[in-house]
């Protein structure tokens, strides 16, 4: 009960300062919004087909460059357009980057591939973009399939006239048409499929989106938690200098009864900052914390553990108020630039991975992504869990040992 009491002092003297409300709610909501919607924000919701524009000019208007473009129609990396250009207007839309490349189906295309030596197509790209080798793996895999078509549809045609013969060169075109058709159908259902899914969840409205605060929501919520700590850590300091931490050991209530009110006082300050940004994220930033809610609470109670210690081990070492500033500063920028809060450290070199794997930012920021971002629940986050309370055991231990009541 003791306990109890230290705890509702602290969170009553923390809550009547009004910086404390703003370094726990509105500054990490104002960041969360600032990173996200300049990393793309909502990013996927306002074009309906993500797939690379690609627009073709077919100089062939043959079977073989209809089925061509019907290959590349089904593609799930382009989207063909095959309007009325021209050479010189494909090369300008390329330039300009209005289309990701260009297609050119060169006359006598069809009449070639019948006779087995395939002309190839010309591709325009900008070849410093990287989306240039997905466009071309994309068109060489129609291409192919286009060649593999014809040659089965000429040995089907061969077998077929040496076993009973055609009536005449027409019903054996048609025979060639109707294999070559099923050929090409044949590709679009194999006996044996290969399914690529996103790593990402699907939208509210059922089409995959990326959402840049998938990256940001957990990022400043991993910030603020450690910039939170200031109001907690300074009741520490301000108890100190004015004896009361003294005063308490003359009452029946224990050392360790006042460490823990005070670090339980820390840790329901942080936990209910941090339901508050899981709240905000479900409703207003469509980030599905609540999809798994047992992993989500999992991670929200180890992060605002580890949070707790630190902000007990701050109280511990600062002699000032301004000392309670800079001591939770430091680690907040460093803690968070390492961890991937600002960016995701998928695109940072593995050297600086590595590193970042030793900051407890990183784990939180790998939890809660596996809930929002990747679609998984208690099964992939207990690690990250199970890190963030081994950091918060050795700094709470280290919290303990440089503790002074004077």
């Amino acid at each position: 009960m003791r306990i109890l009491y230290l705890l509702i002092k602290d969170l009553l003297q923390i809550v009547r300062d009004w910086k404390a409300a703003f370094f726990l709610v509105i500054m990490p909501i104002a960041f969360t919004l600032l990173f996200g919607f300049a990393f793309g924000g909502f990013s996927g919701v306002e074009d309906p087909d993500p797939r690379l524009p690609v627009a073709l000019l077919d100089q062939d208007s043959s079977l073989q460059s209809q089925a061509l473009i019907s290959s590349l129609n089904s593609s799930d990396v382009i989207r063909i357009d095959a309007g009325q250009y021209t050479q010189s207007d494909l090369e300008e839309l390329v330039t300009e980057a209005e289309i990701a490349a260009a297609i050119i189906v060169p006359p006598g295309y069809g009449e070639q591939l019948l006779d087995g030596n395939p002309i190839p197509l010309i591709v325009i790209s900008d070849q410093s973009n990287n989306s240039g080798f997905a466009i071309q793996g994309e068109i060489q895999a129609a291409a192919s399939r286009m060649v593999t078509a014809q040659r089965t549809a000429e040995v089907s045609s061969r077998f077929l006239e040496e076993r009973q013969g055609f009536d005449d060169g027409a019903s054996r075109a048609e025979f060639f048409a109707t294999t070559f058709d099923q050929a090409l159908v044949a590709w679009k259902q194999p006996p044996i499929n290969v399914k690529l899914t996103h790593s990402g969840l699907q939208g509210q409205d059922g089409s995959d989106e990326e959402n840049a605060f998938a990256q940001t929501s957990p990022g400043m919520m991993a910030q603020f938690a450690i910039a939170g700590l200031m109001g907690a850590s300074a009741v520490l300091v301000l108890e100190r200098k004015n004896r009361s931490l003294l005063r308490l050991l003359t009452t029946p209530i224990t050392k360790a009864e006042i460490l823990l009110g005070h670090y339980l006082a820390m840790f329901v300050m942080i936990f209910v900052q941090l339901l508050i940004l899981i709240v905000f994220a479900q409703l207003f930033l469509r980030l599905d914390y609540f999809r798994e809610p047992v992993a989500t609470l999992l991670m929200a109670v180890a992060t605002a553990l580890f949070a707790a210690s630190l902000g007990l081990l701050i109280g511990a070492l600062a002699k000032s108020e301004e000392q309670v500033i800079v001591f939770a500063l430091i680690p907040m920028f460093v803690l968070a630039g390492l961890g991937g809060a600002w960016v995701p450290l998928e695109i940072m070199p593995e050297g600086f991975q590595g590193i970042a794997r030793l900051t407890p930012v990183a784990w939180v920021m790998d939890g809660f992504r596996d809930i929002v971002l990747r679609g998984l629940g208690l099964e992939a986050v207990w690690l990250a869990a199970a890190v963030l309370l081994g950091y918060a055991l050795i700094v709470f231990l280290l919290a303990v040992w440089r503790f002074r009541y004077e």
